[in-house]
């Protein structure tokens, strides 16, 4: 009998391990059953309100912290590319004058005339939907005698910051809103205003006593490193390509001094992009509100000619680096 057992055994090969499979898979639908009814008991819970509440107002906080230092970094990016607009803009003045027996170009010229093409540029910039001027390089910018000094960079006629725009009425744009072209203008005292018959003034700035520099050789006081020639002019004020510095009361009669027509940029948190005749760009933060109003869109640059702002530091920097009396 046991021998008969022994061969009974051999002789169902596999018997054991399926009796081990049979087991084993009780065993798994046991401890399965066990799994399910641990997690069917398992104190599973929401968040609150209140505890979503602390983390979006965690959220917020953090927020709050961050976007001031975003917007500093983005507003000191854009001053970066500013600057280096305003030393382009110089390489191509310079340039220019190199080439010419450092005789500067105008400020401006008398439109129609023939030394219209002399100027730095023509046309004048406002809100007009009609004016293109206000959004088509090929009117003015690209018939600028500095263009071919320029690169074909549309960019650097205009500060980065600046972002006022125009609706076309006619033209490949029309009724479309489009950025327009310059923010840059120039000291009327470098160049003048050019009139016929070949009168070179300073427009009725502040009068024939100060000195135009008609020669880039002619910048001996304050220097070039302290005359500045291009700067940003705000959206609501710009207009032709140059810029009033109104001398009266220079140095000592504070009283008088004053903006005319023209105002300077503050596009870089209350500063002003400056760019100087030796090649030099800088950020001039201005001290005075009275410097920088609210801008006035859609604004008329010629509804105020004078605007009085005496003891005005920021007018008296300006002054200290445009010209000197003969």
């Amino acid at each position: 009998m046991v021998g008969s057992a022994r061969l009974s055994r051999k002789g169902t090969p596999g018997m054991s391990s399926l009796i081990d499979s049979e087991r084993g898979s009780h065993y798994s639908k046991a401890t399965a059953m066990k799994v399910n009814r641990s997690l069917s008991t398992w104190p599973f819970r929401a968040f609150t309100l209140i505890e979503l509440l602390v983390v979006v107002a965690i959220i917020a906080i953090l927020a709050s912290m961050l976007l001031p230092a975003l917007t500093k970094a983005k507003l000191k990016a854009q001053g970066v590319q500013c600057m280096n607009n305003h030393r382009q803009l110089m390489l191509a003045w310079r340039m220019y004058a190199e080439e010419n027996r450092d005789v500067v170009v105008y400020s401006t010229a008398e439109p129609g005339s023939i030394y219209e093409p002399y100027s730095w540029v023509t046309g004048v910039l406002d809100f007009t939907p009609g004016n293109e001027s206000n959004w088509n390089p090929d009117k003015d910018i690209r018939k600028s005698p500095l263009w071919q000094y320029c690169g074909n960079s549309l960019g650097i006629w205009k500060c980065p910051a600046d972002r006022s725009t125009v609706v076309p009425s006619g033209g490949p744009f029309a009724g479309q809103m489009v950025s327009r072209v310059r923010s840059m203008s120039m000291s009327i005292w470098v160049g003048g205003w050019m009139s016929p018959p070949g009168i070179q003034w300073d427009a009725n700035c502040s009068g024939p006593e100060w000195r135009l520099y008609k020669k880039s050789t002619d910048m001996v006081d304050p220097g070039p490193a302290r005359t500045w020639v291009f700067l940003d002019e705000r959206e609501d004020k710009i207009n032709y390509g140059n810029f009033f510095t109104d001398m009266t009361g220079y140095p000592d009669a504070r009283a008088s001094w004053q903006f005319h027509f023209d105002m300077p940029g503050f596009y870089h948190h209350r500063a002003c992009g400056f760019s100087f005749a030796d090649g030099h760009a800088e950020i001039k933060r201005w001290m005075d509100q009275r410097t920088m109003p609210p801008i006035q869109e859609g604004g008329n640059w010629s509804s105020a000619r004078y605007i009085a702002s005496p003891r005005n530091p920021d007018i008296f920097w300006m002054q200290e680096r445009s010209t000197r009396k003969n």
